[in-house]
Parts: C-alpha cells; sequence; structure tokens
C-alpha cells in the first residue's frame, strides 16, 4: 500500500515499538543496540526513567500556555543553564535548525545595534550543518540540499574548517561574526584543532565580530563535557543546543552573553510552542541526570574504551574501514567501501548506526552505555565487516 506520508526521507523498512536504555525493540519483536541515538538525541537512551517521570508529571499538570505568561520551568531552565556555561540568557524553541536561526538573527541585532547595520555577514565553514531552513541552508552552503529552493540567502561566506588564514581573508567590513561547529556532525565527525579555535575568538575580538558555536550535536555530554567548547579554553558570545538538551523530546535554544543579546529585546523574537512546560520539564530532568556526580566522566571514559576498539576494528578489516575520529561519544568510521554498505550490515547485525560526510559512519552511543554494551556493539560491526571484507 503507497504511503501518504511526504517521501523526502531514504527509511529502512523497520519500526520500532519501544526503547530500552540504549536498546530498541521492532514492531517485529527484534533487538537492536542503538549507536545511532536518533542521530545523536537520545543522549540517556530510550525510556530512561527520570525523564518519563518528569514529562508525565507535567503532562497531567499543563501542556502549553505560550510565553504571553511566565513559565517556571524555562526560568529554572535558564538559570541552570547559564550557571554551567558562559551565558547569561537563554532562549528557547523547538528544534536545532530554530535555535541556529536565532543566532544568526542575534549576530546581526547585535551589529545594528552597535551602530553597525552594514555588518551582516557571517563567515561559516565547509561540510557544516545547521539545519533544513532556507537561512541555515545557506549557512551550511551545501549544494546538494540547497539545489532546487534558489535564490541562497545572502549573507554567509564558507571557508575551509581549520584554515585560519582562509577566515582572515573572508573578513570585511560587512562581516557580523563567525559560526563553527566544534566538531562538524554531518560533515563527518571533523573535529576543529584547538589552536583554530583559539584563532576564531582572537579574531573576533579584534575585529568587533561575534564568535556564534552551534553545539547542536557535540553539545550535552556527547564529548565527554557538558559543552564541547569547553575542550578548548575559548567561550563562545553566542551558542545552538538541541538534540540531547531535550533527549528526544524535541527542543532546542540558543544562549547568549548579555552584550551579545542586547539587540533582543520584547518583540524582536519570538516562538508559540517554544519552552513550553512539557519541554521544560524534560530539559531539567535531563540536566539532573548530566549534572550528577561522575556521569560525564563515566560517559568520557567509555567513549575512550569505544574508540580504542574501534580502532582495533580498523586495523583488523582494512578492506573495510580505514580510520577512526572524534572525541567522548562522537565518533566516526573513516569507511572504505561505501558508508551505506556499513551501516546496512551492522544494522543486520542488531546495531544502528547512522552515516555522514566524508564517507564516514557515525557513531552516536547513548551516553549511558557500559562496557559490556560497547563489546556487544564492537562483535556486531566486526561481524558486518568480516560479511562485506
Amino acid at each position: 500500500m503507497s504511503s501518504h506520508v511526504m517521501p523526502t526521507y531514504g527509511r529502512a523498512d523497520i519500526a520500532f515499538e519501544r526503547g530500552e536504555g540504549p536498546y530498541l525493540i521492532s514492531t517485529e519483536g527484534r533487538r537492536y543496540l542503538d549507536f545511532a541515538s536518533g542521530i545523536a538525541v537520545t543522549s540517556l537512551g530510550h525510556a530512561h526513567p527520570a525523564v518519563v517521570k518528569a514529562l508525565t508529571e507535567q503532562a497531567s499538570k499543563v501542556w502549553h500556555t505560550s510565553n504571553l505568561f511566565k513559565i517556571p520551568g524555562q526560568e529554572k531552565l535558564a538559570d541552570r543553564l547559564t550557571a554551567a556555561s558562559f551565558a547569561d540568557l537563554v532562549f528557547f524553541g523547538n528544534s536545532g535548525a530554530e535555535a541556529l536561526e536565532g543566532v544568526i538573527k542575534t549576530v546581526r541585532k547585535y551589529q545594528y545595534e552597535s551602530g553597525k547595520p552594514e555588518r551582516y555577514r557571517i563567515i561559516t565553514f565547509e561540510g557544516a550543518f545547521h539545519g533544513r531552513t532556507l537561512a541555515t541552508l545557506a549557512a551550511a552552503g551545501n549544494e546538494k540540499y540547497l539545489k532546487g529552493f534558489g535564490p541562497k540567502v545572502e549573507g554567509f561566506d564558507q571557508v575551509a574548517l581549520n584554515d585560519l588564514e582562509a577566515v582572515k581573508q573572508a573578513i570585511t567590513s560587512e562581516t557580523a561574526g563567525i559560526l563553527v561547529e566544534p566538531i562538524q556532525g554531518e560533515g563527518g565527525i571533523k573535529v576543529s584543532t584547538p589552536e583554530f579555535i583559539k584563532g576564531l575568538r582572537a579574531l573576533c575580538d579584534q575585529h568587533g565580530l561575534l564568535l556564534a558555536f552551534d553545539e547542536v550535536q557535540c553539545g550535552m555530554g556527547r564529548t565527554g563535557k557538558l559543552f564541547a567548547y569547553e575542550w578548548y579554553g575559548v567561550k563562545p558570545d553566542v551558542m545552538a543546543l538541541a538534540k540531547s538538551v531535550g533527549a528526544g523530546f524535541p527542543f532546542g535554544c540558543f544562549m547568549a552573553t548579555k552584550e551579545a543579546a542586547k539587540g533582543m529585546v520584547a518583540g524582536s523574537h519570538g516562538s508559540t510552542y517554544g519552552g513550553n512546560p512539557l519541554a521544560m520539564a524534560v530539559g531539567n530532568a535531563v540536566l539532573d541526570v548530566m549534572l550528577a556526580d561522575g556521569f560525564l566522566d563515566n560517559a568520557l571514559k567509555v567513549g575512550s574504551h569505544l574508540k580504542q576498539q574501534l580502532a582495533m576494528l580498523v586495523d583488523k578489516h582494512p578492506k573495510v574501514l580505514k580510520g577512526v575520529r572524534g572525541m567522548g561519544l562522537m565518533l566516526g568510521l573513516e569507511a572504505v567501501v561505501e558508508n551505506t554498505k556499513v551501516v546496512d550490515a551492522a544494522r543486520a547485525e542488531g546495531l544502528l548506526t547512522v552515516g555522514a560526510g566524508e564517507n564516514v559512519v557515525r557513531i552516536a552511543a547513548p551516553l549511558i552505555i557500559t562496557d559490556a554494551q560497547v563489546k556487544e556493539g564492537i562483535d556486531a560491526l566486526d561481524r558486518a565487516c568480516t560479511k562485506l571484507g
């Protein structure tokens, strides 16, 4: 029977009826180890008891009031996120793309309020992915995703990642800021060097630009610290979060210093659903888990173990794999064969992974996995690679 769902996805012919921690169980009863995490979203696995409890308790009270009224959960979560970060202020929305739209608007409005309305252009990086809206597509500049949706939104200049000289050359009198993923997810788990990120901060300070980070995928514990920028000894002015911040419940946010957000006043930005009581209950529950003593340390430790085991697989299967990259539990396997073949073969062995750019297989296991589950995943990948080889 034909589907009436718009065919914008190439879907695997599997549906899931329930999840338990790092596992998903299909409608046919097969159990899969989920190292895709819904594209790096379900950071606490499936049906985490603390998150389920928070959501169900809130669902029996109030779901939606709109932002015409105070939402206590927003106040609480904003206080906690700012206390744990560089930021002074948080805006709550519904998705990563919305968060990035807010970042772009904040950067432009900052320059306008600073008496420099001619500064509206933002330097971005090849291989980036910032969302599927018209502005975020233009920010990433990927022709594959832009095709047919022209004209391209004006105001973005792409240069190569980790090329500081190219960034210097791209700065003009119209430049407002720089937007970077410290670790590119969709682009192939490409890690920015410390020297590069420090250089971006210095250039922004020198030229009066805002430094904006897209931590939609690499933020919220995925690298073994709450935020990826913590590894670099550099603080951004504005930052987008989503994915793991809701652990599967759809919400995103962007954060900023008071100075960077000086133009974001009443009426300048808004969202009907953003920061609704359900999302805020989940967000606070997720933070409870992530900020608990030892949680991120354990995620970092297990991530290091997983990376070591993946490197051993690369050595064992040189006709299938050629490298491993990434940090924490944001890892990528560089494939020799088509990465889709590795994803399909792993799924046939009961392991879920996800493709990325540069022929990489993303390994984005939940932050709750154990060494025993790492072994289970590695064994499944080993079997898949043996068959492919």
